[in-house]
């Protein structure tokens, strides 16, 4: 019986100290929503760049003066909504698993976790600004995914450690895409998409259940 006890408060000290060092309130679902809000924008993409009759890009060198302003503006809309999508319902439902774990949604850990996956990912969008700049477009896609990847893997030190494996894998396709410049938009829909619904789903079983 004692020994049981002591099993007992042996996991009690670990679990609070893991919540004292990780802000353990995300969740898998809203990783498996943000891949199907991924996939339907990659669709409304297709369907857009499928209107547009010339090719936006056949290597790094073309500029951005070719892309249309009107199916750019559409492009730039469906990003917004696929963004603006995942982030409202990963907000609604960490909030939701916070308050059943009693546990604060903004405290000294989740600004350290918000901080270390914001500055790549800040740093990233910079640079994919510049690269549009330049009207080197065939990289952007491949940057997205190498800097969300680096921001995932900044951010597992503070969250749930399975994290860093996606980050990686995110990392990797992006470093793979950059040699196929001009399928951006089939790597975002297997990165963004696939890897976020497959994730989202392993996250959801081993945490949320």
């Amino acid at each position: 019986m004692d020994n049981k006890n002591y099993l007992k408060d042996i996991s009690d000290i670990k679990t609070m100290m893991s919540r004292s060092s990780r802000f353990m309130s995300l969740s898998g679902l809203s990783g498996v929503l943000a891949g199907v809000y991924a996939l339907i924008g990659a669709i409304l993409a297709y369907f857009e760049l499928k209107r547009y009759d010339s090719a936006i890009y056949t290597d790094t060198e073309i500029v951005s003066d070719n892309l249309d302003t009107t199916v750019f503006l559409n492009l730039v809309s469906i990003a917004l909504f696929v963004l603006i999508s995942a982030i409202v319902t990963g907000a609604i439902l960490t909030m939701r698993k916070a308050k059943k774990q009693n546990e604060k949604i903004w405290n000294p850990v989740s600004k350290r976790l918000l901080v270390n996956f914001g500055l790549p990912l800040v740093t990233g969008g910079l640079f994919c600004i510049v690269l549009i700049q330049h009207g080197i477009l065939g990289l952007v896609a491949p940057a997205t995914l190498i800097f969300y990847g680096l921001s995932l893997v900044n951010a597992s030190k503070f969250t749930i450690g399975d994290i860093k494996y996606l980050g990686i894998a995110y990392v990797i396709i992006g470093l793979i895409a950059t040699q196929f410049v001009g399928y951006g938009l089939y790597f975002w829909a297997l990165g963004f998409g696939v890897f976020h619904i497959i994730y989202g789903t392993i996250l959801y079983n081993k945490y949320d259940r």
